[in-house]
């Protein structure tokens, strides 16, 4: 896995920077240093990795996928920079670094994660692309990222600390829009590139519904039990937020056994594939991650 891994990793990193306006703007370089400040400070770029991956599971090149994979990133990045916000999850730091509104100030972290969400979509657009393809990605990613996916998911996630007695059925629904929509989002991004079937995509849905949920709760689990340095950002955050989350409701252990259901659950629906090794890999290493 790791071989295929980094080579995914270097073309998104590489990607990323061909997309940056770094030195491309003048009186505006305040804003393109704090897009690229939040782009590039690292994380796990999952998301693109799922995009490439799901493209050459279906039969297509991983190359064409660069505009999908660096859209979803930047979405995934400004909703992190929002989110670092003191009026959302007031953060000090993300990726190991100050959150962009510790390095640039409250407005300028503002107006780069509203740059960062409109980016993608001009980015799409301007692809070399089929244009029935960069329709659907659009359709997909401007859906996947709203009110009815990760923004929905916010809202609810922010009004739940005001609440007692959050239900299970409260919980799963928030982590499948929030966190869940944009994992979805990439599996079926990397299948519209590759001009998949209907069958396909719909299988993708499936595992992505999985993986999200799962991929949630190991950060639920990693928020009491994960190290700050190798996390990158504060850990127990949750608890001082009053947030309820599946350690909360089920405990630890409770919670390591329905993330391992809903990983088995996965591996199960990526065997309607071929040439499915390197996605069972990762999936796999997605549950036993620590960071």
């Amino acid at each position: 896995m790791k071989k295929i891994f980094d080579e995914y990793i270097c073309f998104i990193e590489n990607t990323l920077k061909q997309f940056s306006y770094k030195n491309k703007l003048g009186l505006q370089s305040s804003i393109a240093n704090a897009m690229d400040y939040s782009l590039e400070a690292g994380g796990k770029r999952i998301r693109p990795v799922l995009v490439f991956a799901f493209c050459n599971m279906c039969g297509g090149n991983y190359i064409e996928a660069a505009a999908p994979a660096a859209a979803i990133e930047m979405i995934h990045t400004f909703s992190l920079i929002h989110d670092d916000l003191p009026c959302m999850d007031n953060d000090d730091f993300r990726r190991g670094k100050p959150s962009c509104h510790k390095q640039f100030g409250e407005a300028c972290a503002v107006l780069a994660g509203d740059a960062l969400a409109i980016r993608p979509f001009q980015i799409i657009s301007e692809s070399g692309l089929k244009d029935n393809i960069k329709i659907k990605l659009i359709n997909e990613l401007s859906y996947s990222s709203g009110v009815e996916g990760m923004i929905g998911g916010q809202i609810i996630d922010m009004e739940n600390e005001q609440r007692s007695n959050i239900s299970q059925e409260n919980l799963r629904t928030m982590y499948a829009l929030k966190t869940g929509m944009l994992i979805k989002a990439s599996c079926v991004m990397g299948c519209i590139t590759a001009e998949a079937t209907d069958e396909q995509v719909k299988n993708a849905k499936e595992y992505a519904d999985c993986l999200g949920l799962a991929f949630q709760i190991i950060d639920d689990i990693l928020d009491v039990t994960g190290d700050e340095q190798t996390l990158g950002k504060p850990i127990g955050s949750d608890t001082e937020e009053n947030k309820t989350t599946f350690v909360t409701l089920y405990g630890i252990d409770g919670a390591r056994e329905e993330a391992a259901r809903l990983t088995g659950k996965a591996m199960e629906i990526l065997d309607r594939f071929n040439n499915n090794e390197f996605l069972k890999d990762l999936t796999k290493y997605l549950l036993d991650r620590n960071y």
